[in-house]
């Protein structure tokens, strides 16, 4: 089952192109998606992938795929590192971050807007986002953008183009190994 969402929603990040996705679906009652997940990552971790169930409340669960090294590059920026010490993370070591970022879900119903910056988002673009309050962006596309339209706007189409890509792989019988490259 996560297999076709992990093709539809996070195809950037499976090519190396994102540093992280993050998506929602419906799991019906008794399904044991945390064994698929288990197994999904046996796979992922020698192409530098993790995935992870963010929240979970009954049949609704928030899921986020990362490229380790991405992620853990992007954490290590001193104005990143201190934009998340203000949202209340500690360590900002991968697993600690991850384990704060899933704390972070559980204790609101809404999504956390650090998250931008755990998909990859520009730093500039999530702090025009909470200043903001969602409103006055200069170009709408996977994320909202306040600062560089221009750059925004490249990625934006590169990101399309690789899920046209993905997709149609993946319809031919390509597998999710096959489709997730090595970074």
């Amino acid at each position: 089952m996560l297999e076709t969402y992990l093709v539809e929603q996070c195809a950037p990040t499976l090519a190396s192109l994102k540093l992280g996705s993050m998506f929602a679906l419906t799991v019906p009652a008794g399904e044991d998606m945390e064994q698929e997940v288990r197994e999904l990552n046996a796979g992922f971790e020698r192409k530098g992938l993790y995935l992870t169930v963010l929240r979970r409340r009954g049949e609704r669960a928030t899921v986020y795929l990362c490229r380790v090294s991405q992620l853990a590059s992007e954490l290590a920026k001193p104005e990143v590192a201190q934009f998340l010490r203000g949202c209340g993370y500690g360590s900002l070591a991968l697993p600690d971050a991850l384990e704060q970022l899933r704390r972070r879900f559980a204790g609101t119903r809404s999504i956390p807007h650090e998250i931008g910056v755990f998909l990859g988002y520009p730093l500039g673009d999530v702090l025009g986002f909470i200043a903001n309050r969602g409103r006055n962006s200069v170009r709408t596309g996977y994320w909202q953008v306040y600062c560089d339209e221009a750059q925004a706007a490249e990625k934006f189409a590169r990101y399309r183009k690789c899920h046209e890509v993905y997709s149609r792989l993946f319809s031919a019988g390509h597998s999710i190994s096959d489709l997730a490259v090595t970074a």
